[in-house]
């Protein structure tokens, strides 16, 4: 079964949940390089958008959605609803990022 919706929402609009399936999440934990954060560290000077660290996070949140949806499909899901994300720095230079929601079989009204 493939995921067709994702949503931070609560609800699905246009479907019925029929089955919660449980909370599914994603891992990922990234370092900057030390070429990375030279770069950015010059990017820093310059001011405005840091896009070595913004390509990072985005990486990194795509990846622990991807692997949230992995899960969600493991478990026989179609939907994942109250997606949300989390990220913590585990130490210096290392931040972990989270995406996590609840597992649901949903089909239309």
């Amino acid at each position: 079964m493939a995921i067709s919706l994702v949503s931070t929402s609560n609800e699905l609009e246009g479907y019925r949940v029929v089955r919660q399936l449980g909370v599914v999440r994603g891992l990922t934990v990234r370092s900057r390089s030390v070429l990375g954060n030279l770069g950015a560290s010059l990017q820093t000077l310059l001011g405005g958008n840091i896009t070595l660290y913004t390509e990072l996070a985005e990486k990194a949140r795509q990846e622990a959605f991807d692997l949230m949806v992995q899960h969600a499909m493991q478990r026989g899901a179609n939907a994942v609803i109250a997606m949300r994300y989390d990220a913590n720095e585990i130490t210096d230079g290392v931040t972990e990022v989270l995406a996590y929601g609840t597992a649901v079989v949903v089909e239309p009204r």
